[in-house]
């Protein structure tokens, strides 16, 4: 019996952020979370594959290729792939429109939940004033936030001996540095306000790896974090409903999954990887 099916089977998967081709990718808890849950639809919403860190060098180890090869086979298993790209992966981007398989890359999508609501899916990077206008100083921001998480893998060596709980430099720092939260604030808003420029009920996106689920000014407002720092999902039941899932937190294996909720052509990828 395969891995789908023993899957939990829902209606969407919304993941992004996985960063492959970095040191800092969880890859093999991103393989568990793809065999623990199955959907007929998959969006994977922006900086899957690194193509700015793959520039500087080649690192792409099997761990990261069972990845791709996981979300290949759940193609070939009747799953249609939407592929919104983001500004990591924007080599990708010159191929917008292309269907091959169950795949399709697209730079935006609004997605029908099953109770009728429109959300617009879009990474979101087109809405970070740094990235658009100044990309020197996002790669800059992106070596730091390298640097950053180095230090995790160090400060939390010492901690798993002290059986401390894992902790993220860089996300302790967003929630503490005024201008991190004000731009955080300032992100959300502008993406709620293009769902309601597409006359949508809300919008999921990804990019600045902050899990969010909350109402703002009366739109659905949901960031489906990173598989960096956060490990998180975004899933749809079949009845419309959406959920957080923070893994390993949510793991499903001999247990029912703990959910965490945040308030307020068939070899193609392969390719897709060299061209990066």
């Amino acid at each position: 019996m395969g891995d789908e099916d023993d899957a939990k089977q829902v209606r969407s998967i919304f993941i992004s952020d996985l960063h492959l081709g970095t040191r800092g990718a969880q890859a093999d808890l991103v393989l568990e979370f793809l065999r623990a849950y199955d959907a007929p639809q998959i969006y994977l919403v922006g900086d899957i594959i690194d193509g700015w860190r793959l520039k500087s060098g080649w690192y792409f180890p099997q761990s990261h290729n069972d990845v791709i090869q996981k979300l290949l086979r759940k193609v070939r298993k009747g799953s249609k792939l939407i592929y919104v790209t983001g500004n990591h992966d924007d080599f990708l981007r010159d191929f917008t429109g292309l269907q091959f398989g169950g795949i399709t890359l697209v730079d935006e999508i609004v997605h029908e939940t099953a109770d009728g609501k429109r959300l617009l899916v879009i990474h979101g990077d087109l809405f970070d004033l740094v990235v658009r206008n100044a990309k020197w100083l996002a790669l800059l921001g992106d070596w730091a936030y390298t640097l950053a998480l180095a230090s995790n893998v160090v400060v939390n060596k010492v901690r798993r001996l002290l059986h401390l709980p894992h902790w993220s430099l860089s996300a302790w720092a967003k929630n503490k540095v005024k201008n991190a939260v004000s731009y955080i604030g300032e992100f959300e808003t502008c993406l709620a306000a293009e769902a309601r420029r597409h006359q949508a009920d809300g919008v999921v996106c990804g990019h600045i790896h902050h899990a969010a689920f909350r109402e703002i000014d009366g739109l659905t407002y949901i960031n489906t974090g990173d598989w960096v720092e956060s490990c998180t999902a975004v899933i749809e039941h079949h009845d419309g409903r959406f959920e957080m899932i923070r893994w390993p937190q949510g793991r499903l294996k001999g247990q029912a999954a703990v959910p965490v909720v945040v308030p307020a052509r068939p070899t193609p990828v392969p390719a897709l990887v060299e061209a990066a």
